[in-house]
C-alpha cells in the first residue's frame, strides 16, 4: 500500500489511471478477506476478493499497460531461464565436486559448497547479458535491432569526422530506435561563427 502511495504521488496522468483502477477493485479485497474465516461463506469470500484484485489488474494492463507487461514478460523469461541454468551449474558443480573429494556416503565438504556458489556469482552477470540478448532475439526483436544500431553508430562515431554525415547518422539512429513523430536536430554554434539572428525551432 505505501509502494502505490508513493507511485501515485509522483506519476503521471496515465500511471494514475492504472493505480486508481487496481486501488478501486483490491480496496473491497481487504473486507472480504477480514471476513474469509466465516463459515460456511469464507472460501467464497475470499475467492471474491482475490478475483477483484485480478480484474483491477487486468483493466490496468490490458487497457492502460499497468507497469509494462512486455517489460514483465521479458524479465520473468530472462531470470526464469537464468535460475534454471545457474542452479543446474551448481548442483552439477556440487554433485561432481562431492564425488570427487566428498566423503564415503557422498556429502560434499564445505570448500565445495563454497567454491560452487563462487563459480555460479561469477557466471551471473555474462549469463545474464547471454540470456538477456538471447530473449531479445526472439521476443523482442525492435529492442535488439536497437540496440545494434547504437553499437554500430558508436563505432563509426570514433572514426567518423565530417559533421554533416555524423548529423546526418544521428538523426537515423534516433529514427531507427525511438520512432519518433517528428525530429530536428539543432547545433550550437561555435564562437567563431556568427551568431543567428533567431534561434532555429525544436522539436
Amino acid at each position: 500500500m505505501v509502494a502505490l502511495i508513493l507511485r501515485f504521488r509522483h506519476a503521471g496522468a496515465v500511471q494514475r489511471q492504472q493505480i486508481k483502477w487496481f486501488a478501486y477493485c483490491a480496496a473491497p479485497s481487504v473486507p472480504l478477506g477480514m471476513f474469509a474465516q466465516v463459515q460456511p461463506y469464507g472460501p467464497y469470500l475470499e475467492f471474491l476478493g482475490a478475483a477483484l484484485q485480478l480484474a483491477g489488474l487486468g483493466i490496468g494492463i490490458f487497457r492502460f499497460r499497468l507497469w509494462d507487461i512486455d517489460r514483465l514478460v521479458n524479465r520473468t523469461l530472462v531470470y526464469g531461464v537464468l535460475t534454471v541454468l545457474l542452479g543446474a551449474v551448481y548442483a552439477g558443480l556440487v554433485l561432481l565436486l562431492g564425488r570427487l573429494f566428498g566423503e564415503l556416503g557422498g556429502r560434499p565438504p564445505s570448500w565445495a559448497v563454497a567454491a560452487a556458489t563462487l563459480a555460479v556469482a561469477t557466471l551471473f552477470q555474462p549469463a545474464r547479458r547471454r540470456v538477456q540478448q538471447a530473449v531479445d532475439l526472439r521476443f523482442n526483436r525492435r529492442r535488439y535491432d536497437a540496440t545494434l544500431a547504437i553499437e554500430r553508430f558508436s563505432a563509426r562515431l570514433r572514426d567518423q569526422v565530417d559533421l554533416d554525415t555524423l548529423s546526418a547518422e544521428l538523426l537515423a539512429v534516433v529514427d531507427h530506435t525511438m520512432r519518433p513523430t517528428a525530429m530536428s536536430l539543432w547545433l550550437r554554434p561555435s564562437a567563431a561563427d556568427p551568431a543567428p539572428a533567431s534561434p532555429p525551432a525544436r522539436t
